[in-house]
């Protein structure tokens, strides 16, 4: 079978990103077939991952079962939930796999009975904080980090806790106003998940959410749209980013840092849906990314991360992990959601659509 390219651009993909509604169709999709033209099977992944973070994971898996054909189509975090559920309710066609940021929303498609069960030598080994009832299994481990403009921000400014961005945005001087950003959590699951978490971790959260309001900071999707804005000096600093989307061999410009009071993780999560019609193909893809060559293939992605011990000096007993668990189903209690989200938008200006 041809093996397909993107059918849209990187540009294309993150203008989709920013008008995200729920309902709207994938952003954008993509073919991977075995180098022969072998494959019996097309295995349907749904997933908020770049395709080109993705796409040599892919290959490779191809490579190694050469009678599965991968249909990978990339979703917002928001709109993916939305058409797990439609599938889940019999109104639209399942996906064979579905790999979420939105970790809470995924935890709720389980809960609704929307998963399939399945076990495996691998999938005994996850930690308990990476796995929930044998249907929703997390296969990442990404930071939440603060990004920052070398060029824009002296080294005595750099925010290594947050404690010191706090004191950044109390500065009586107009150095940050406008030039601090982050996710906009009512278009973003995974900026609401960040958000909703450091609300139950950070004793610094009210104080952070009024010092937003004071720096007139900005509140915007997606993260490789906060990282390209930071590197261009649009913004000088954004908080609670994904730190998995930042290139530095790409973005020269950019400091990195892994919170010293705590650095927030996130591991993706993927569940094979109760209507996938190849749920064995959907497990071997899911051992393969557990097995040792699928993890070195994820770290070299970035989607395993371990912070940057030349530019922090925290230890590893300040990471938090986001565990993958019905406590997460708070998080999208309807009634909390908009108290949060109201709450949250009071310190911000979004920022308009281009």
């Amino acid at each position: 079978m041809k093996r397909v390219t993107f059918f849209r651009s990187l540009a294309t993909t993150l203008i989709a990103c920013v008008f995200s509604i729920p309902g709207h169709a994938q952003e954008a999709t993509a073919f991977f077939s075995p180098p022969e033209d072998t494959a019996d099977i097309t295995l349907t992944i749904r997933s908020t991952t770049d395709i080109t973070t993705f796409a040599q994971l892919l290959d490779a898996f191809v490579a190694t079962h050469p009678n599965v054909e991968l249909h990978y189509e990339q979703w917002g975090s928001n709109n993916l939930y939305v058409d797990s559920l439609s599938a889940c309710d019999g109104r639209r066609q399942s996906a064979d796999v579905v790999i979420s940021s939105g970790v809470h929303q995924m935890v709720d498609l389980v809960n609704r009975a929307c998963a399939s069960t399945y076990q495996s030598d691998l999938t005994a080994q996850l930690p308990l904080h990476r796995k929930w009832r044998d249907e929703l299994w997390g296969i990442t481990r990404e930071a939440a980090v603060i990004v920052y403009n070398k060029s824009l921000v002296p080294a005595a400014d750099v925010p290594r806790t947050r404690f010191a961005l706090l004191d950044l945005m109390r500065r009586p001087s107009n150095a940050y106003r406008g030039r601090i950003a982050t996710y906009d959590i009512e278009r973003s699951g995974l900026g609401f998940l960040f958000a909703f978490m450091d609300s139950q971790q950070a004793t610094t959260f009210g104080g952070m959410l009024e010092s937003f309001s004071r720096a007139d900071a900005v509140a915007t999707c997606c993260s490789a749209e906060l990282i390209a804005s930071v590197n261009d000096g649009q913004y000088k600093i954004a908080y609670n980013v994904l730190g998995s989307y930042v290139d530095r061999t790409s973005y020269r410009n950019l400091g990195v840092i892994f919170p010293e009071d705590y650095t927030m993780y996130l591991s993706r999560a993927l569940m094979i849906p109760k209507d996938a019609r190849h749920k064995e193909a959907a497990a071997q893809f899911l051992d393969f990314l557990l097995s040792p060559e699928g993890r070195a293939l994820l770290q070299e992605a970035n989607l395993i991360q371990n912070s940057d011990q030349a530019e922090n000096l925290r230890s590893d007993s300040n990471d938090r992990y986001i565990p993958i668990a019905p406590t997460l189903l708070v998080a999208m209690d309807a009634h909390r959601r908009e108290q949060f989200i109201a709450k949250w938008h009071d310190s911000f200006k979004a920022e308009d659509a281009p």
